[in-house]
């Protein structure tokens, strides 16, 4: 049972049923040749609620919420993805998410001894400098990507847990100050600018700015948790000049950014629907064509698109599902995102850590979701768990991982000194 709110086996109860009407959808008004495509599909995602149902079991947890939440959106997009331009199970998005559910008990095992993880914190720092050497030396000439042949790796991606772990402080850490000039800081928060400041000009080398708000989501709530905590006195000098600093350089940015950048800030998608403004024009005619419901499933055109299940995986949904469907796929997302403000992490270090990847989730829903709908320039993210990709999928999961440690933590237990037998009662 959970400590508080619906039962174990109600909510995986509504997580079946969930995925059954959407099974159903796809049986009466769906787009295939023969029904063996949906009686697969329908067998793989039953299954697989059933096998993670089980696996739960096993996990002495405070509440699964966040597990079965996870388990929704997940087969929601295996269902999404098996649809687009035909009934047809996606078994490489299948494999990613089960290695996604893999990764976020791997997340939570990790980060459940925050006193542990904490003692941890300088071979962090050092993991996030392998990354980043990794991505300069193996990705080829100004590259985010790794080709292996059979497959392909994105090292930006594992950066940002890694990211998010070094983000993380406690109080303790926070009150070991130094006077540097005129001010009082905290080296560490020194060093942690220092590899933001890194992370940045990494991104920008590779010509991937659109992971770059991301990245600096992260770095603010971290930065925020470490002048804000409890009791705390910070410097509003600092505060001032990083405010003043960051006008700057975000002037800066938008200045001497690359043309292909320039491009797609000034691109009028309807003058050129067939340059910039093509994946944007056929995105947003997608999603009116798509209405409130939705053509049917596999009935759609975008999937000819490139990146149609990727960067613009939210058209493509509305075009076959229908914004309804959208915007609950939205609101399941940000539902796990709030249940761990229902249920406070129960340390400092799990409070930063789950904000950290909240602010990472949200960033990256918002940068795909309104760059399809061209409210802001089109930056090529993904929606975590929905769009199609490996890196991505794998990491999104080991952030909820690390979410739901903050849930169940583990706590050091004092243990009691025996009196002697001649001791008082």
């Amino acid at each position: 049972m959970y400590k508080n709110g619906l039962s174990y086996v109600t909510s995986c109860l509504f997580v079946l049923i969930a995925h059954c009407a959407m099974l159903a959808l796809v049986l009466f008004n769906g787009n295939y040749t023969e029904t063996k495509d949906v009686v697969t599909l329908a067998g793989v995602v039953i299954s697989l609620d059933l096998v993670y149902f089980i696996v739960m079991l096993f996990y002495k947890q405070m509440t699964y919420s966040i597990d079965c939440m996870l388990l929704l959106i997940l087969n929601m997009s295996l269902i999404f993805q098996s649809c687009f331009g035909g009934v047809e199970l996606a078994k490489k998005h299948l494999i990613t998410c089960i290695a996604a559910l893999i990764a976020c008990r791997l997340g939570y095992i990790i980060c459940r001894n925050h006193t542990l993880i904490q003692t941890k914190k300088k071979y962090i720092f050092i993991i996030n400098l392998i990354i980043i050497l990794c991505i300069l030396t193996l990705t080829g000439s100004r590259s985010i990507w790794i080709d292996l042949g059979f497959m392909t790796i994105q090292p930006s991606e594992f950066l940002k847990p890694a990211f998010i772990l070094s983000c993380s402080t406690s109080i303790i850490e926070q009150q070991k100050k130094t006077k540097v000039l005129c001010f009082n800081v905290v080296k560490e928060n020194i060093v942690l600018t220092g590899l933001i400041i890194l992370i940045v000009g990494l991104q920008w080398w590779c010509r991937d700015l659109g992971s770059l708000p991301t990245f600096i989501a992260i770095y603010l709530c971290g930065l925020m948790f470490r002048f804000c905590y409890p009791k705390a006195k910070f410097s509003k000098k600092i505060l001032v000049i990083i405010g003043v600093i960051s006008a700057i350089l975000i002037v800066l940015a938008l200045k001497f950014a690359p043309s292909y950048v320039q491009d797609r800030l000034n691109v009028d998608i309807w003058n050129d629907k067939s340059g910039n403004g093509y994946q944007q024009s056929r995105a947003l005619i997608a999603i009116a064509e798509g209405g409130w419901f939705g053509k049917g499933p596999g009935n759609g055109n975008l999937h000819n698109i490139a990146a149609s299940d990727t960067d613009i995986v939210f058209s493509s949904i509305c075009e076959e599902w229908g914004l309804l469907f959208a915007l609950m796929m939205i609101i399941v997302i940000l539902s796990m995102l709030i249940l761990p403000l229902i249920n406070p992490p129960r340390s400092y270090f799990h409070t930063t850590v789950t904000t950290g990847v909240c602010g990472a989730f949200i960033v990256q829903m918002a940068l795909n979701i309104f760059g399809s709908c061209n409210m802001i320039p089109f930056t090529g993210v993904t929606i975590p768990f929905i769009s199609q990709g490996g890196s991505s999928m794998v990491t999104s999961g080991f952030m909820i991982g690390m979410v739901i440690a903050g849930q169940s933590p583990v706590f050091k237990r004092h243990k009691r000194k025996r009196r002697s037998k001649g001791g008082a009662k």
